[in-house]
């Protein structure tokens, strides 16, 4: 519920990036054209796992739903932010604002257990390429994602059916280009400590957990690498988890930058700028990193190239 000096108010104001105004035209350009390369890159790898039979392996399969994360993430942010940066701030409805908030959450939960069960993936095929066949089988890969997005789509809703109970007084401006839960939660009357509580117990198993699973399992992996004897043979191996170990590194690497960064006002303009690089530069990586440097998904796009012509 919202409600400023005893009236109640429908709708939240997006500041935006008011240092940066003198760029606004340039930015606004720059980031549609990011934000279209995004989605035509995710969806393509979507389309190229779904019609090529040569993809349909639990590894692809694992990437054609961290790509559908990844345009659900970036759609959820992106054109509000594009209108916030054209227009120097915009309104968005308080309804508006809790569907980006869980959305933002869900999709978050949802990248890092599709990342850590891609990790999973990696370790069998590196080192039990033997046994892969018969653990990953297509229903154990059907049993992650489905968890995957159950977990991702229920542990938000917890968080923004207690925002939703929230009074919201003496100001409806956030401070930032998109509903991020701390500069909504700032512009609460209420106490917020058991939604800061919930979400604190949340991010706990979610992200720090499979974070340090992660970090495990390429530890693991890379043993198993130096194992190998032969330099052809390392390489190989190390070849079939560097694409899936840059994205990790890069969504992990930006998501605590933008969590460990110091309160305070001048963090405030840091913190925009991270959340920047993650809702918009860090979509566009997914795809970039496993069209350029996977040579199966090479090989199917040089071969539907050259059908259609």
């Amino acid at each position: 519920m919202i409600k400023t000096n005893g009236t109640t108010v429908t709708e939240f104001v997006l500041l935006g990036f008011e240092y940066i105004q003198d760029l606004a035209i340039f930015l606004f350009v720059l980031f549609l054209i990011v934000y279209v390369l995004t989605i035509f890159g995710n969806v393509l790898i979507v389309v190229l796992v779904s019609v090529s039979e040569r993809l349909h392996s639990p590894m692809y399969l694992f990437l054609r739903n961290l790509s559908m994360c990844e345009v659900l993430f970036t759609t959820n942010i992106v054109p509000k932010m594009l209108q916030v940066i054209l227009e120097g701030g915009a309104k968005i409805s308080f309804s508006g604002c809790a569907l980006q908030l869980y959305f933002f959450g869900a999709t978050g939960i949802a990248e890092c257990l599709l990342l850590t069960v891609m990790s999973y993936d990696r370790y069998l095929a590196i080192c039990k390429p033997l046994h892969y066949s018969s653990i990953m089988s297509f229903q154990l890969h059907l049993y992650f994602v489905i968890f995957s997005w159950i977990v991702a789509m229920a542990l938000p809703a917890v968080s923004i059916g207690l925002i939703c109970r929230l009074y919201f007084c003496a100001s409806n401006v956030v401070d930032h280009f998109f509903c991020d839960l701390a500069p909504v939660l700032e512009l609460s009357c209420s106490d917020t400590s058991t939604v800061e509580f919930e979400v604190f117990a949340q991010t706990i198993p979610v992200f720090v957990f499979t974070f340090i699973y992660i970090v495990a399992t390429y530890i693991t992996i890379f043993i198993a690498i130096l194992k190998i004897p032969s330099t052809v043979g390392r390489e190989k191996a190390f070849s079939t988890c560097s694409s899936h170990l840059s994205v990790v590194s890069t969504y992990y690497g930006t998501m605590i930058s933008l969590y460990v960064t110091p309160t305070g006002r001048q963090s405030i303009r840091i913190n925009k700028t991270l959340s920047l690089l993650y809702s918009v530069v860090t979509p566009l990586f997914n795809p970039i990193v496993y069209s350029l440097r996977n040579q199966e998904i090479r090989k199917v796009l040089t071969s539907l190239f050259f059908i259609t012509k």
